[in-house]
């Protein structure tokens, strides 16, 4: 298994949990917290590590079938936790756990298609 699909996974895990975490907050009704925001910056940094070995990978010679479509998802997917943080600083209401969880989960699914886009690639 290589680093972008080892990276995939842990990061799917990391955002299931984030999920989690952020519905179990607006359930009681309460806003996202600094935890919650050191949390996403790690699934970011997971998300980072993940695009890096995409590019090592690339680069030593393996092709993607759809390589826009693949670094669209990754760009996005890098991009959607930091406008997340923003609305979470921004609405201190239960609202800024709803969009930590529908970020989430949002994450969870394009993290599923990166991850396919992969193993269509030649070389896996």
């Amino acid at each position: 298994m290589d680093l972008v699909v080892l990276g995939g996974y842990v990061a799917m895990v990391a955002c299931g949990l984030l999920a989690l975490w952020a519905a179990f907050f607006a359930l009681r009704d309460r806003a996202v917290i600094l935890k919650q925001l050191i949390a996403a910056g790690v699934v970011v940094a997971l998300l980072l590590v993940q695009a890096v070995a995409a590019v090592v990978e690339l680069t030593g010679g393996r092709e993607l079938v759809e390589p826009a479509v693949f670094w669209g998802y990754l760009v996005v997917a890098l991009l959607l936790l930091p406008a997340g943080a923003v609305v979470a600083i921004a609405e201190r209401t239960r609202w800024s756990s709803v969009a930590l969880v529908v970020i989430a989960l949002s994450l969870l699914v394009m993290e599923s298609r990166i991850l396919q886009l992969w193993s269509m690639g030649a070389g896996s």
